[in-house]
């Protein structure tokens, strides 16, 4: 069993939490992600780990509440057990000095951008960030990226906060203004990672991205979780997360994302429907 030692409302539906998993919190390097089951008859779900405390064997984990089961997870209090936490799964992100990276956070993807952009600054990059969410009340993690940036942007598409537009607009500003640029880490809504991939491909900037499929058991067994980049069949769970984002076919990966949308919404109205109906039977 692992307990959540603490929880944090961070934005609108966006919640931290920290989980005492010792062997995870030793072993894990950024870039990976755990597989969590919330009970024994609990969807699997796939989660970056945010950040690691081996000395106090703790994860923070970062998530949304999109559907049945992270709308669960964001019910459980400190003190409250995870049933099972698999990981570190998948590949570490590969640290090392490139010279100066954008790192782009798009909504929650922000909280997988951080210890990316954490590491790459130990490291001795020079790091420009953008962040970007729909409006200023679901922007994450702002204090914790400004302190790492030696540039620091914020994006909100209805202009309540910093430029009034996308990540996209700032990346191609710093293309147009011949900025050197040896590395983009773009982190996201599908939609948006496409996006940034089309603007850096012209150039042959270097773009990397983080990919969450729909995945079930995290160690290559299932399938589910099967991406096309540069021709080739990949599984995201042992092969990734990160891909180069100029070979990712990106519109097989929406598609596939998009397989049990409808499933997904009917779940999710079932377990808010009991959910009241448990509170109305309390009250």
């Amino acid at each position: 069993m692992f307990n959540i030692t603490e929880k944090k409302l961070l934005a609108s539906n966006i919640k931290l939490i920290k989980v005492y998993a010792p062997l995870i919190s030793k072993k894990n390097k950024p870039g990976q992600f755990v597989v969590l089951r919330i009970d024994e008859s609990g969807e699997r779900i796939p989660l970056t780990i945010v950040d690691s405390d081996p000395k106090e064997g703790l994860i923070t984990l970062i998530f949304q509440e999109a559907g049945k089961t992270t709308a669960k997870l964001g019910q459980l209090k400190e003190g409250d057990v995870i049933h099972d936490i698999l990981g570190p799964l998948g590949n570490p992100s590969e640290i090392k000095t490139y010279g100066q990276v954008v790192i782009i956070g798009g909504g929650v993807g922000t909280a997988v951008a951080y210890p990316e952009a954490k590491a790459l600054k130990t490291v001795g990059n020079r790091v420009i960030t953008i962040i970007g969410a729909r409006n200023k009340d679901l922007l994450i993690l702002e204090d914790e990226m400004k302190t790492l940036s030696d540039e620091f942007y914020i994006t909100t598409d209805d202009g309540s906060k910093g430029h009034h537009g996308f990540v996209t607009d700032v990346l191609k500003k710093l293309i147009e203004e011949k900025r050197k640029i040896d590395l983009v880490v773009a982190i996201g809504p599908t939609v948006m990672m496409r996006a940034i991939a089309g603007i850096t491909r012209p150039y042959n900037i270097k773009t990397l991205v983080s990919l969450n499929p729909i995945m079930i058991d995290g160690t290559g067994m299932c399938g589910g979780c099967r991406v096309t980049v540069g021709n080739s069949t990949k599984f995201v769970c042992v092969d990734g997360p990160e891909f180069d984002g100029h070979l990712v076919d990106f519109d097989q990966l929406l598609t596939r994302q998009r397989i049990y949308l409808d499933d997904e919404i009917k779940a999710l109205k079932l377990y808010e429907k009991d959910i009241g109906e448990k509170r109305g039977c309390q009250a």
